[in-house]
């Protein structure tokens, strides 16, 4: 047997992509071992780890035999990248030299070589087993450190391999008279492997936070219905540990969102061999560039925006982002996710955040504070006050103060308010609500409804109607600020377990509109 044919994958801007590694052996000739189908350098040097780690299995060494060896990853019009065909590719040779004999039907093999035959971790594992998957592959040979990872998806037996003897000896069904003793280290992971949900003590619980009432009732309603929340004060009230406590107060992802988010950590090298069971939050500095946020390169890849999918993206010192930064977050704060163009490819990257920003009233932290002096420049408070933008308030729908706090409620040891358990009890709740009204819908929960939603599942009486359109007025509110008050007023009678919208409910979610000069 002269060829082989086995098969592989990779990801590309998060989508997954099957490669065929069609290997092709002429036996009379100068040695030449050439892989093609727009291999970058990491490919192109698999040549040499495939080479030595063939050896130092025990078998003729590819560079030791007078043929050519042309490997070719197919689709060529694709570029391929990173070191995962590896392990595919040494299978195919053996396989074409009549080395082996396996059957490499609805197998799919991903892994990177060491020089000694060992199988290494590689970036990305979870999407490319579900997409092998949907492409009807049956088993699926991954390292063993991806087992875990790979195992959560159902309906394909996952293997993790520590060594390429391992995956012979497991394989192949060609007798050897002179096979040394082999390594029987392959792993079978149980379809049903799922981490559980983080420990409750290892998130901030709210009530741990002195005082700040209005702040957590701002967060329980942003948390209930997904929507958007800016935090003002001056420094040192706590608006950054009401910021990290706001996850605690959020139920854990479902499976399928699990699964989804674990893939974009997966693919973007986040994962620290942790499977993602409860919402991300991400907390980038504010020096943070405008790609590290939004996603970007020469080859487009996500950034924080999108790590944050499903979960929390809090930015702290919101008005200290660059420019660039605060306006790109436009888009993916209306539309859930973010597109980007390069010369390489275009790519859409999820970006269903719920968005937690943070700021002083001044670069002093002292405007507006009783007996304290604002020493800026009314240049530098403009400047800094023009960084938040319309558009950006627009889609920002709760504006919440934090203001100081008496010293007498500090030095209580005793913890006040409702913990995080119990706010999370009357979040599930409201998403259960939620779950029931968008059965048949595009949208999860009510931030996310469209217009023709707002108006076909939010009907409003016409006393309440008339004081929301006497509000709009006076507050002189654009299109898209009053829908989203009556999505934000749906949420808070979500949580008050109230069938329709009342007065109170449009007069509460009014009063999170920004108020002017609070800024």
């Amino acid at each position: 047997m002269s060829f082989a044919k086995v098969f592989s994958a990779q990801t590309n801007m998060l989508r997954a992509h099957i490669v065929s590694i069609e290997v092709d052996i002429v036996e009379k000739g100068l040695y030449t071992f050439s892989i093609i189908g727009l291999p970058d350098k990491a490919v192109e040097e698999a040549r040499d780890r495939v080479s030595a780690a063939i050896k130092n299995t025990g078998f003729k060494s590819p560079k030791s035999q007078n043929h050519k060896i042309t490997i070719s990853l197919a689709p060529a019009d694709i570029k391929k990248e990173g070191a995962t065909f590896d392990l595919g590719i040494a299978l195919g040779y053996l396989l074409a030299t009549d080395t082996i004999r396996l059957n490499p039907h609805k197998k799919m093999f991903l892994g990177e070589l060491s020089l000694d035959g060992s199988v290494r971790k590689i970036n990305g594992v979870l999407p490319l087993v579900r997409h092998a998957l949907r492409a009807g592959f049956e088993e699926v040979y991954v390292p063993f450190e991806n087992a875990e990872e790979a195992a959560l998806v159902h309906g394909i037996t996952v293997y993790g391999v520590t060594h390429l003897q391992s995956v012979i000896s497991h394989l192949n069904t060609k007798p050897n008279e002179a096979k040394q003793e082999r390594q029987r280290t392959i792993l079978t992971a149980q379809e049903n492997t799922l981490i559980g949900s983080l420990p409750e003590n290892s998130l901030l619980d709210i009530c741990d936070v002195k005082g700040q009432e209005s702040a957590k009732r701002g967060l329980l309603i942003a948390a209930a219905g997904g929507h958007n929340i800016a935090m003002y004060g001056p420094p040192g009230t706590g608006k950054t540990m009401l910021a990290k406590a706001f996850t605690s107060i959020l139920p854990p992802l479902s499976f399928d969102e699990m699964l989804e988010v674990t893939s974009i950590h997966s693919v973007s090298n986040a994962l620290d061999n942790k499977l993602v069971t409860h919402v991300p939050f991400r907390a980038p500095h504010h020096t943070s560039s405008y790609v590290s946020i939004v996603g970007g390169g020469a080859i487009p890849k996500p950034g924080e925006i999108t790590l944050a999918h499903r979960g929390v993206l809090f930015l702290d010192e919101f008005p200290e982002f660059d420019r660039r930064v605060i306006e790109s977050l436009r888009e993916p704060l209306e539309e859930g996710h973010i597109s980007i163009a390069r010369a390489q490819g275009t790519a859409l990257f999820p970006a269903q955040i719920m968005l937690v920003a943070a700021m002083n009233p001044c670069p002093c932290g002292n405007y507006g504070i009783v007996d304290k002096q604002c020493v800026c420049s009314p240049l530098s408070l403009d400047r800094y006050r023009r960084k938040i933008s319309g558009p950006i308030v627009d889609r920002i729908d709760l504006w919440v103060e934090v203001s100081q706090i008496d010293y007498q409620a500090l030095s209580n040891t005793t913890r006040a308010g409702k913990t995080s358990s119990e706010l999370r009890k009357q979040v599930t709740s409201a998403h259960g609500h939620q779950d029931k009204r968008f059965a048949n819908k595009k949208a999860n929960r009510n931030s996310e409804m469209s217009a023709r939603d707002v108006n076909e599942l939010v009907p409003l009486d016409r006393e309440t109607r008339e004081l929301l359109n006497m509000s709009a007025k006076k507050l002189d509110l654009s299109a898209r600020a009053y829908h989203r008050i009556i999505k934000l007023s749906r949420t808070i009678a979500d949580l008050d377990e109230s069938r329709a919208v009342g007065q109170k409910h449009i007069l509460e979610a009014l009063q999170y509109r920004l108020k002017s000069g609070s800024i």
